[in-house]
């Protein structure tokens, strides 16, 4: 791992995105509330933000961090069928958050597909992504539009 002791503990906050793409059908499923294994958003949300906790326990190397904060919401489109998951995470330390945000996203949506996938095994996992970081020697960070 990556030595970090020497660096000043800094409010750090990081913002990621994902969508998962599928069938209208499984769409309405979701939006209605109908799923046969239940309420698909809330069981994804919490999924997300218990994987946010234990990023360090899956990707090799990456430091445990106490998270002060982690917010998963979801966006639903009826227009393209998709979920889109945007993941907040923030800590006070001295390495970013950078990949928890990006666990919670990535979780988020695999529970989506493990929920529906009875349904629907077309879904489609897109766009990951980092949208925003701050905190740290690097300072603010917006991903290009």
């Amino acid at each position: 791992m990556v030595d970090v002791g020497g660096k000043d503990e800094t409010h750090r906050v990081a913002r990621a995105q994902g969508t998962i793409r599928m069938k209208p059908e499984t769409f309405a499923m979701i939006a209605q509330g109908t799923a046969k294994k239940g309420d698909v958003i809330g069981i994804a949300r919490v999924a997300a933000i218990m994987a946010s906790k234990k990023t360090a326990e899956l990707i090799p190397l990456c430091h445990p961090i106490a998270l002060t904060r982690v917010a998963v919401d979801f966006e639903l489109n009826a227009e393209a069928s998709e979920v889109r998951c945007i993941a907040v995470c923030e800590t006070r330390g001295q390495t970013g958050v950078e990949m928890e945000a990006l666990t919670a996203v990535e979780v988020g949506l695999l529970t989506i597909y493990d929920m529906c996938k009875a349904v629907d095994r077309f879904m489609e996992i897109t766009g990951v992504r980092l949208l925003e970081k701050s905190g740290g020697k690097s300072g603010h960070w917006v991903a290009p539009a």
